[in-house]
């Protein structure tokens, strides 16, 4: 099964939110994605937290996975598991290129499976979201929860090499500006100018698409 084999319809899948937040006196800022599953919360639970099951969709992960232990995943962010209520709510700390934010998901029944809700806060940085607008955080986990439809609905294990390629497929480019198109209509609904919206999204885009190593990373 193609990761992205209907990418405008997958984009727009997702529900889009920024907000401007703040931790001990720092400015942040918010990007929270819901998207809805055809399954229910236990197995949804399982497969966002199960060591087997995650690397299916994401990356290996290892580690104390217990509330306080630290998590790591492969070549990738590590941090501290904060928070466990199952099958609810999870909440970590997201460490990387030595940088602290905060990621929560939270699971919710709906009429036809289970919502998603994953919040991404990170601190403000005019080099990062200051250039990039929400995209820059909120392009790579549309691509994620993209990854983990795909799973769920197909049982097949998610092809790392096609995830890290992506971006060089014309689906992969229509997902792309799509998704970059409704975080700049989150920060418009955020208080953003829309020129500067717009601005960022055009520069969250040209990262995506271009070598892994050059763009942001969620």
């Amino acid at each position: 099964m193609s990761l992205l084999s209907d990418p405008t319809r997958l984009a727009g899948l997702v529900t889009r939110e920024v907000r401007t937040g703040s931790r001990d006196g720092v400015p942040t800022r918010i990007a929270v994605a819901r998207r809805s599953y055809q399954t229910d919360p236990a197995d949804l639970w399982n497969a966002l937290t199960d060591p087997e099951r995650i690397p299916r969709w994401f990356l290996p992960i290892s580690g104390r996975l217990e509330v306080g232990g630290r998590y790591q995943l492969e070549g990738h962010a590590n941090g501290v598991i904060e928070r466990c209520d199952a099958p609810k709510a999870l909440a970590v700390t997201w460490e990387w290129d030595g940088k602290v934010s905060w990621l929560e998901m939270g699971l919710t029944p709906v009429n036809d499976g289970t919502q998603l809700e994953l919040t991404h806060e990170v601190p403000f940085e005019p080099e990062m979201w200051g250039r990039f607008g929400p995209g820059a955080v909120g392009v790579g986990w549309d691509l994620t929860l993209a990854g983990l439809s795909s799973y769920l609905s197909s049982g097949e294990v998610v092809d790392p090499e096609e995830g890290q390629n992506v971006h060089r497929t014309p689906e992969g480019r229509v997902f792309i500006r799509a998704s970059v198109t409704g975080w700049g209509e989150a920060a418009i609904a955020d208080g953003d100018e829309p020129a500067t919206a717009q601005t960022a999204a055009d520069a969250a885009y040209s990262f995506y698409t271009t070598e892994p190593d050059s763009g942001p990373e969620s």
